[in-house]
């Protein structure tokens, strides 16, 4: 069995890097939005993407497999994944790239809470409670503290960040699924499929119906969807699953705390966003709450080997 390594500057420095891309998305998606709909780009993304990782399995010599019905489980995070991300591009209509990224990475919040009932080894401890409690006192902050200001610049700013908290619910669901259905036991590029193909079937669908296929080539959008699919989809996809199989799963959850940061910082440096003491103070609860969740046993290693440390320092006194 494969043991994997605790976080090292490798890691850390590949982890910087894919952060800082993870939280470039919102912004790319919100800054080329009037020349290509949010929901078109993740569509296209979605379906080229879907084209790669079905070469990168076949090249690789793995196979997919249905024979267990794996396929209905499937479908449903494929659906999910969708609607994910159908609540983002909504979203990015009313509010800002930064209030996004935040509400959208509350997920392992919803999935955490939920798998503490569906799973008796996910129960919750006490320290993770406390970052639960914090995470949505951050997002009741994060809601309620707006500006004048802010709310004359986008006075429907309330219901786009609501459709991104909803987006986070909805990928806190998948994560939930995945854990908790037959999809647990295959292969991560089958189950990255499902979502892609379901994913770009519904949003282009969506795309269509709600009128939103116009595409304005500029260079700046052809860029966006370019980056949104080599490294997002696929590449992100690649080097997501090589972390999570080399180093310690739970360690990489808690440095993806900077994902969120980093969307809020480039929000502000490239899209001009104003970012309200209310945003930032909520934004910080948030982030410290799912660190809380995601990292309470890297928090309690970390204090074992302190109490550990100091042990024989209390003995010579």
């Amino acid at each position: 069995m494969m043991t994997r390594k605790p976080i090292d500057a490798t890691a850390l420095g590949i982890m910087v890097v894919f952060c800082f891309a993870m939280g470039l998305q919102q912004i790319a998606l919100k800054a080329t939005g009037e020349d290509i709909a949010p929901i078109l780009q993740i569509g296209l993304r979605s379906a080229i993407a879907a084209v790669l990782v079905l070469a990168y399995v076949v090249i690789r010599g793995k196979k997919l497999q249905f024979a267990d019905g794996n396929w209905k489980a499937g479908i449903l995070v494929g659906t999910l994944f969708a609607l994910e991300y159908l609540f983002l591009g909504a979203a990015l209509h009313y509010t800002s790239a930064a209030h996004s990224v935040i509400f959208l990475y509350t997920s392992p919040i919803f999935s955490a809470l939920i798998l503490h009932f569906l799973v008796e080894s996910e129960r919750l401890k006490i320290v993770q409670w406390v970052g639960i409690l914090l995470a949505f006192s951050g997002i009741a902050v994060a809601f309620l503290w707006h500006g004048e200001e802010a709310a004359e610049m986008q006075p429907n700013m309330l219901w786009g960040d609501f459709l991104a908290l909803l987006g986070g619910v909805a990928w806190g669901l998948t994560t939930v699924l995945i854990r908790s259905s037959k999809l647990a036991n295959v292969s991560s590029e089958q189950t990255l499929l499902y979502q892609l193909v379901m994913g770009a079937l519904i949003l282009l669908g969506a795309a269509a119906w709600s009128d939103q296929l116009a595409i304005n080539p500029t260079p700046l959008a052809l860029a966006s969807v370019t980056f949104q699919t080599l490294i997002i989809s696929f590449g992100g996809f690649l080097l997501w699953f090589w972390m999570l199989n080399t180093y310690i799963a739970s360690r990489l959850g808690v440095l993806s705390f900077m994902t969120p940061l980093y969307g809020v910082v480039l929000g502000a440096l490239l899209l001009g966003e104003r970012i309200e003491a209310g945003f930032l103070y909520g934004s910080a609860m948030v982030i410290g709450g799912i660190v809380l969740v995601s990292g309470h046993g890297w928090i309690k290693q970390l204090l074992t080997k302190r109490r550990a440390a100091l042990k024989p320092s209390l003995k010579a006194e």
